[in-house]
């Protein structure tokens, strides 16, 4: 069995890697600073679903703070870590453009500490979590790993684009294994507040405006929670460095979304549409060729199906998640 460290570990993606971790027996380090980019309700319930399972141990600190970081590589009786998955992050578009410089501290800086412990402790694998956002409005769809990125749209797809360059550097200087998974809209249940799955489940439960930014035609490859932490242990002891989308395959217009959680939820939105930013992208879509040939992975979550958990989950948690800020 291995010992990982995973950080960012209440968050949306990696509280569900580190339960598939923790379910074939390995140990997780988790550190969060439980931040409030978002409803920090939210944090606290995954997290809960993880304290008390055997082989899981929690350390609140900030990937920015580089002493409390060291700490959590030279706490006693906790092993050398067989690989850092490093999932924490400042997310999303909009807000990065508000605050640019909190995202780079995040994901670039908090990045480049990681790195560098991995060095220092000779931790010899790393893995990124990227986003599908580093594509721009320039690149042929589907997007390949290997089309150009220097176009980027926001800060936040900036501030990940950095972080791969130094992922890239450490593994040319210090032999490092690196993987950097870019992931496409992800959804499930207890998802992120500030994304529309989570958003328009909400707003279309409690009979609120449905706000569509543009004409609803964009068009997004949302690819289920569970589906994506499959795709990220499987990463796990590939040799050498590498870029891998990890999406559906399968876009689906923000108009075609909404239907589908008015059915499963059982009522009708009341459209609300407003003027796009520029920072959005107008399509997303994964060329996912190199996760089935690197990783034997591939999507294995219906949109309808992972909606359908999502709607449920919310359902069980209304009480409290109707007033989940969006």
């Amino acid at each position: 069995m291995a010992t990982y460290l995973v950080t960012g570990v209440a968050g949306f993606i990696a509280s569900r890697v580190a339960t598939f971790l923790l379910a074939d027996g390995h140990t997780v380090v988790g550190v969060d600073n439980l931040n409030d980019a978002y409803d920090v309700r939210l944090k606290h319930w995954r997290l809960a679903q993880l304290q008390g399972k055997s082989g899981f141990k929690f350390h609140c600190l900030d990937i920015t703070d580089r002493e409390a970081l060291c700490s959590a590589f030279q706490r006693p009786n906790v092993p050398v870590f067989d690989a850092v998955i490093n999932l924490a992050a400042r997310a999303g578009v909009r807000q990065s453009v508000q605050n640019p410089w909190i995202y780079f501290e995040t994901n670039t800086t908090g990045t480049l500490n990681l790195l560098e412990l991995c060095r220092i402790h000779n931790v010899k694998q790393c893995v990124l979590a990227s986003t599908s956002s580093l594509y721009g409005a320039h690149n042929p769809l589907p997007f390949h790993e290997h089309a150009d990125t220097d176009k980027t749209l926001s800060p936040y797809a900036a501030s990940k684009k950095a972080a791969e360059a130094l992922c890239y550097t450490y593994h040319h200087l210090y032999g490092l294994d690196i993987t950097v998974l870019r992931y496409f809209t992800v959804y499930g249940p207890a998802g992120r507040p500030d994304m529309s799955p989570f958003r328009f489940v909400q707003w279309i439960s409690e009979d609120r405006p449905v706000i569509v930014f543009g004409d609803g035609m964009q068009s997004r490859d949302f690819t289920y929670v569970d589906d994506i932490a499959r795709g990220t242990i499987a990463s796990l002891g590939l040799p050498g460095y590498h870029v891998i989308n990890l999406g559906s395959d399968h876009p689906i217009t923000l108009i075609d979304a909404i239907g589908v959680y008015e059915n499963l939820i059982g009522k009708k939105a009341r459209l609300d549409f407003q003027a796009g930013h520029a920072a959005d992208m107008r399509a997303t879509w994964a060329d996912i060729q190199t996760a089935k040939q690197l990783l034997c992975w591939e999507p294995q979550t219906s949109f309808e199906d992972g909606v359908h958990q999502l709607v449920v989950w919310y359902q069980q948690h209304r009480a409290w998640a109707k007033d989940v800020l969006t």
